[in-house]
C-alpha cells in the first residue's frame, strides 16, 4: 500500500526526452560543494522493502581564489582541455607539482577523458589523483563516475561511486541507467532503493529509467507503485514520464492500462503516438497500430522517422503489404527513406509481408548496409523456403567485410537446419569459435537446434554439455532432436535429467510425448499426462495432438478418441493424428468417417492429411476408397501428387494382391520412383509369393538402394519361404561380398515404466529359462490343438526341429511370454516390434489370445495387430 506524506513539494528537476548527463555535470559548478537537508519521506516501494524518496533542497558555497603560480600550471591543462589536446593534458599533469593543481583542473581531464572514452588516460589521472592525496569528494567523485561509466568501465565506476557521499540525483540516474543499458535491471532496482533510502528525491528520469527495468524484470506490481507515486507528485502532466509508463504497461502485457494513460495525456507528442503503434504492435496488435498511425494523421500530428519505422513493424506484424507500400511512398516523401534503419524495417516488412522480390530490390538499393540489413536478408530467404540463398548471402556478407553478430549467426543457423545443410552448419560453428560467441545462450541454442535437425545428435550433445548456463530452450531443443531422430531412449534419459534441474513446461511435454508414443511406453505416457493435466497443458493446441497420438501409438486408441473429442477447437493436426490412429490399428471405414468430417467442418486437408487416409486404407484393404481419395487429392484439392502419395497407391494395390497392377502403375508415374515405392511392390511380392516378379522388383531396388540391407533380406525371405534355397545362398554371399548387415529383430514391451528389449534368440535374460519354458509348453497346446507351425517362416535350410527351434527364438514370442509371466491374468500385453511381424508369430499371438483370454497389442514397423479371442485387428492386412 502507498503511504505518502500530507504536505510533499514539487520536485525540482524535470529531465528532457534525452537525458545529457555531460550539460547536467558541466552544469554544475566544478568548484563547489553542496549542502543537502532532508525532507519528510514518500514511501513508494512495498513496506517490506524499506525504501523512499526524500526531497533534497541544495546550496552551494564559492570556492576560495587561488594564487597566480598555480594558475600557470591549471591554464597549461585546461587550454590542452579546451582544444581537445588529450594526451599533452594528461602529460602534463602527471609531471605537475601535486601542491601547484587545482580540483577544477582534475575535473577537466575527466571530462575530458569521458568524452574521449579514454579509460586507460582515465585511469592514469584517477592514479595521480590518489597518489597526489587528493581527497576525492562529491564533486570529483561524480566526475571520476562519470568518466568510468562513459568509458564503459561500469564496475570501476561503480566502486568509486559507493565510496562517495552523493546526493546529486543526476548522479544516481546516471549509475541506474547504465546498468539498465546492460541489462542488469536487478542491480538497477537495488540501486534505486538505495536512493530512497539514503533521502535522494527521484526526478523524472528517475521514475522514466526505473519503469524500463521493472518492465524487463515484469514486475509490474512495483511499476503500478511507481505509477501512483508519480501521478501523486505531479509527474502525470510530463510526456517523458507518461511515455515510459506507456512502454512499461505494454512491455507487461498490460495493453488496456498503457491506453488509459494515453487517454489521460493531454498534450501528446510525437513519442507519445510512437509508443502506442509500437507497443501494439509489439503485442501483436498490429490493427490497432495502424488504426492509432492514421489517426495521427487525421489529427495533423507530425511524423518522424519513429513512426514510420514503427508502422511498418505493425504492417509486417498483420501482413499488410499494402498498406507497407503506402507508408514506403509516403516516407519517400518525408526524405525517410534514406535512413538505413528506415530500409532496414522496410527489407523486413516486405520479407514478413511475402514479397521477397520488393525485399531484394529494396536491399540491392541500400547503399550502406549494416549487419542488420544483411541479416534481414538472410532470414526473408529463410521464411521463404530459400536456405541456400541464405547461406550464400551469409558468405556474400563477409565477403564486403561485415562481420556477422549473434542474430546473424543464429539466422543462418537456422537456415541451415532447414536445409539440412551440416557442412555449413560446421563452417558457421567454426566461425562462432573463433569469434567467442560459444558463451553465449542463443546461440548455443540455435547450434544444437541445427545439429538435431541435420541429424547429428552427438555433436548437438557436445554442444549441451559444454553449455556454461542451460535455459528451458536448452533442454526442450535436446529433448525435441532425440525424439526426431529415433532416439526415444536419450530423449527419456534426458527428460529424466531436466526433471532434477528445470520444471518441464508445455513445449517440453510436447517434445517428449513422441518418445513416448515411439517405445509404446504407455506408464511414462501417463505420468506425462498427469503432468499436463496437474499445470493445465491440455489447453495447448500442440500438447493435446501429441498426447492424443501418443495414446494412439501406444495402443490405447479408444482413450486417444475420448482426448480428441475434448479438444474444443480442431485444427488440421488433430484430424490428422486421428485418421493416422485410426488407419495404423486397422479401422479403416473409421478412418474415412474422421477424414469426411474434417472436410464437413471446413478443415482442408494437406499432403499429409491424403498420406494418412492412404495409409488407412491400405492397412484396411479399401481399394475402390484409396483410389477416390487420390483423385479428390488431384482433382479436387488441386495437391499434386508426392512420392508418398504414389508409395501408399502402390502399397494398397500390392497388399490387396494386384501385384501386376501395381508394376504398370510405377512404370506410368510421372515422377521417378525411388526405393521405398518398389520395396512396396517387393513386400507384395513376398505376400502372394510371386518369386519373379519379386526378382524383376528387386534389381530396381537394388540400383536405387545398393547399401540397404533390409531389400536383400526381403528378398532372400522371398526365396526361403519358396524353399529355393540355393537361391538364399547366393545372395546372402552378395550380401557378404558388400559388407552389408542385417538390422536383428528387435521387440520390448514395457513393465512397471520399465521397458525390457529382446532380440531374436536371446538368452541373456534373466528369466531366458522360464520364457523358453513357457513357449515350448504354449508350442506343444497348440500341437495339440491341431495347429502346426508353418516351418517356412524360420527362413533358413536345416530340419524341422532346427526350424521349429529358430521358430521359437523370435524376439516378439519372447516379449509376449515375457509378458505372461510379468504381468497379473486378464491384463493386456503390449509388444513394441522394429520390423514387420512375421507369420508365425502372428498365429502364435493369435492362439495365446483365444487360450489365455488375453488381449495382445503388438506393434511392427507397418501397423497394430490387436488380437482377441483368436483374431486379429488387421484381418490379414499387414
Amino acid at each position: 500500500m502507498l503511504v505518502l506524506a500530507k504536505s510533499l513539494p514539487k520536485p525540482f528537476s524535470v529531465t528532457p526526452n534525452h537525458y545529457d548527463y555531460k550539460k547536467e555535470f558541466a552544469r554544475t559548478s566544478t568548484g563547489s560543494s553542496f549542502h543537502l537537508k532532508s525532507s519528510p519521506r514518500t514511501h513508494l516501494l512495498s513496506p517490506n522493502s524499506g525504501c523512499s524518496f526524500a526531497v533534497v533542497r541544495a546550496s552551494a558555497s564559492v570556492a576560495k581564489p587561488t594564487s597566480h603560480g598555480v594558475m600557470d600550471y591549471n591554464a597549461k591543462i585546461c587550454h590542452f582541455c579546451e582544444v581537445g589536446n588529450l594526451k599533452n593534458a594528461v602529460e602534463l599533469l602527471c609531471r605537475s607539482p601535486k601542491s601547484e593543481l587545482q580540483l577544477k583542473t582534475y575535473c577537466s581531464v575527466l571530462e575530458l577523458c569521458a568524452e574521449s572514452k579514454s579509460v586507460e588516460d582515465g585511469k592514469r589521472v584517477h592514479s595521480v589523483i590518489c597518489g597526489n592525496g587528493v581527497p576525492v569528494d562529491e564533486n570529483l567523485g561524480a566526475k571520476l563516475v562519470f568518466m568510468y561509466v562513459n568509458c564503459g568501465d561500469l564496475r570501476e565506476g561503480r566502486r568509486v561511486f559507493d565510496k562517495i557521499p552523493s546526493d546529486r540525483v543526476f548522479l544516481w540516474n546516471l549509475m541506474i541507467n547504465e546498468y539498465a543499458k546492460v541489462r542488469n535491471f536487478k542491480e538497477g532496482v537495488s540501486l534505486f532503493k538505495k536512493m530512497q533510502q539514503v533521502g535522494v528525491q527521484a526526478n523524472s528520469h528517475t521514475l522514466s529509467c526505473i519503469l524500463k527495468c521493472f518492465a524487463a524484470l515484469r514486475n509490474v506490481k512495483e511499476g503500478e507503485r511507481v505509477h501512483a507515486f508519480l501521478c501523486k507528485m505531479g509527474f502525470g502532466s510530463y510526456n517523458t514520464v507518461m511515455n515510459s509508463l506507456m512502454a512499461f504497461y505494454f512491455k507487461s502485457g498490460r495493453v488496456e492500462s498503457a491506453q488509459e494513460v494515453f487517454d489521460e495525456l493531454s498534450d501528446r507528442d510525437v513519442i507519445s503516438w510512437n509508443s502506442m503503434i509500437s507497443g501494439y504492435a509489439a503485442n501483436g496488435l498490429g490493427e490497432k497500430g495502424v488504426e492509432t498511425f492514421i489517426e495521427m494523421l487525421c489529427l495533423g500530428v507530425k511524423t518522424d522517422l519513429a513512426t514510420t519505422v514503427n508502422v511498418l513493424v505493425a504492417c509486417a506484424d498483420i501482413g499488410n503489404c499494402l498498406l507497407g507500400r503506402a507508408v514506403h511512398g509516403y516516407a519517400i516523401k518525408a526524405c525517410f527513406d534514406r535512413e538505413i534503419r528506415f530500409r532496414n524495417t522496410l527489407l523486413d516488412m516486405y520479407s514478413k509481408c511475402g514479397d521477397l522480390a520488393a525485399a531484394v530490390l529494396v536491399f540491392e538499393r541500400m547503399g550502406k548496409k549494416s549487419v542488420v540489413s544483411w541479416t534481414s536478408m538472410m532470414a526473408g530467404y529463410v521464411r521463404k523456403g530459400l536456405s541456400d540463398e541464405a547461406i550464400k548471402t551469409f558468405y556474400e556478407m563477409q565477403t564486403n567485410g561485415i562481420n556477422p553478430d549473434i542474430f546473424t549467426v543464429t539466422s543462418i543457423l537456422h537456415a541451415c537446419a532447414c536445409s539440412g545443410s551440416l557442412e555449413n552448419g560446421n563452417v558457421v560453428h567454426n566461425y562462432i569459435r573463433d569469434n567467442d560467441m560459444e558463451s553465449n545462450l542463443f546461440v548455443c541454442n540455435a547450434l544444437m537446434d541445427m545439429y538435431a535437425k541435420c541429424g547429428s545428435m552427438e555433436d548437438a550433445h557436445l554442444v549441451f554439455s559444454c553449455m556454461p548456463v542451460k535455459d528451458i530452450v536448452s533442454w526442450n531443443t535436446m529433448i525435441g532432436g532425440y525424439s526426431q531422430n529415433c532416439l526415444p531412449n536419450d530423449a527419456l534419459k534426458l527428460f529424466s535429467e531436466m526433471q532434477q534441474n528445470s520444471k518441464p513446461d508445455s513445449i517440453t511435454v510436447a517434445c517428449i510425448l513422441p518418445a513416448c508414443a515411439s517405445l509404446a511406453a504407455l506408464d511414462r505416457g501417463r505420468e506425462i499426462h498427469g503432468h499436463i493435466l496437474r499445470n493445465g497443458y491440455f489447453q495447448d493446441q500442440i500438447v493435446a495432438n501429441a498426447l492424443v497420438d501418443m495414446y494412439a501409438k501406444s495402443g490405447l486408441l479408444a482413450l486417444a478418441q475420448i482426448l480428441f473429442d475434448m479438444i474444443p477447437s480442431k485444427d488440421l493436426i488433430s484430424w490428422t493424428v486421428m485418421i493416422a490412429g485410426y488407419g495404423m490399428h486397422g479401422f479403416g471405414t473409421e478412418a474415412i468417417a474422421a477424414f469426411n468430417e474434417m472436410r464437413d467442418a471446413g478443415i482442408e486437408p494437406d499432403e499429409v492429411s491424403f498420406i494418412s487416409i492412404l495409409h488407412a486404407c491400405s492397412h484396411s484393404g479399401l481399394l475402390d476408397e484409396g483410389w477416390r481419395f487420390f483423385n479428390i487429392m488431384r482433382n479436387e484439392c488441386n495437391i499434386e501428387p508426392r512420392l508418398e502419395h504414389y508409395a501408399c497407391i502402390v502399397d494398397l494395390l500390392s497388399r490387396t494382391g494386384n501385384l501386376s497392377k501395381a508394376y504398370k502403375f510405377i512404370r506410368i508415374m510421372p515422377i521417378k520412383p525411388d526405393a521405398t515405392i518398389w520395396g512396396a511392390l517387393l513386400c507384395g511380392c513376398r505376400i502372394y509369393h510371386d518369386v519373379k516378379l519379386a526378382e524383376k522388383v528387386a534389381e530396381h531396388v537394388f540400383e536405387l538402394e545398393p547399401e540397404n540391407t533390409g531389400y536383400y533380406v526381403l528378398l532372400a525371405n522371398i526365396y526361403a519361404e519358396a524353399e529355393k534355397w540355393e537361391e538364399v545362398k547366393k545372395l546372402r554371399g552378395r550380401i557378404g561380398r558388400k559388407g552389408l548387415k542385417k538390422n536383428p529383430g528387435c521387440s520390448w514391451i514395457e513393465i512397471k515404466g520399465k521397458v525390457n528389449i529382446f532380440v531374436s534368440a536371446d538368452s541373456s535374460h534373466p528369466l531366458a529359462k522360464q520364457i523358453e519354458s513357457l513357449l515350448k509348453r504354449l508350442r506343444a497346446k497348440m500341437q495339440e490343438e491341431g495347429y502346426f507351425p508353418n516351418l517356412k517362416y524360420a527362413l533358413i535350410n536345416a530340419d524341422d526341429m532346427e526350424k521349429e527351434v529358430a521358430l521359437c527364438g523370435h524376439s516378439e514370442k519372447l516379449a509376449m511370454a515375457f509378458g505372461m509371466l510379468s504381468l497379473p491374468p486378464g491384463k493386456t500385453i503390449r509388444v513394441t516390434k522394429n520390423l514387420r511381424v512375421c507369420g508365425d508369430c502372428h498365429e502364435t499371438a493369435k492362439f495365446i489370445s483365444k487360450t489365455s483370454r488375453r488381449e495382445i497389442m503388438l506393434r511392427d514397423s507397418n501397423r497394430f495387430h490387436h488380437f482377441k479371442d483368436g483374431h486379429c485387428s488387421c484381418r490379414g492386412f499387414w
